[in-house]
């Protein structure tokens, strides 16, 4: 009888052991240096609140692109993610992973818009200087139209990443003394 219990405690240190060693794992993945393998499931900031995809109210939504986000010469990916935050609108944003050696890294969330309909993303290579843009299409409502109102207007932000801040800006099209 004693035989058998030893062998069920030892399982069950096994078992713990493995858990601990398992949730280590996982917590430094997703959180320990802020680099993750899967960019699906990842670590972004919204305001400056890491979230991770699929934990709470932030979700992968899509419309993925790739390309040389950074300027470093590796594909980087750029994409939408949706978050709720508790009220009634779902709000999307701009994200990308910046592949560094093989792991990426989240970068600061861009708003999109809340409650829009979000159509095609693309990448664009410019010439010198003015680097990769990220071009998020999308559908939003009138400014007159109530919150509850379906998107029908067609919209695209125009955006460059920033290695320095890590942050996505918005560049300004047709803007009033821009030379190109």
């Amino acid at each position: 009888m004693t035989k058998y219990l030893t062998y069920a405690i030892m399982a069950i240190l096994v078992l713990i052991v493995a858990f601990y060693a398992f949730n280590s794992y996982i917590y430094n993945e997703k959180q320990g240096d802020g680099a993750f393998s899967e960019y699906r499931s990842g670590v972004y900031l919204i305001s400056g609140q890491s979230v991770v995809l699929g934990v709470g109210g932030a979700r992968y939504f899509g419309n993925e692109v790739m390309g040389d986000i950074d300027g470093d010469g590796d594909e980087d990916v750029a994409f939408l993610i949706t978050h709720d935050g508790g009220g009634s609108g779902t709000f999307y944003y701009l994200v990308g992973a910046i592949n560094d050696g093989g792991t990426y890294h989240g970068t600061n969330a861009m708003l999109i818009g809340d409650r829009i309909a979000p159509q095609t993303t693309e990448f664009k290579m410019l010439s010198e200087p003015y680097g990769a843009r990220v071009i998020v299409n999308y559908a939003d409502r009138q400014p007159t139209d109530p919150m509850t109102a379906q998107p029908s207007v067609g919209k695209s932000i125009y955006a460059k990443y920033d290695p320095a801040t890590n942050d996505f800006g918005e560049v300004v099209q047709d803007f009033e003394g821009e030379s190109r």
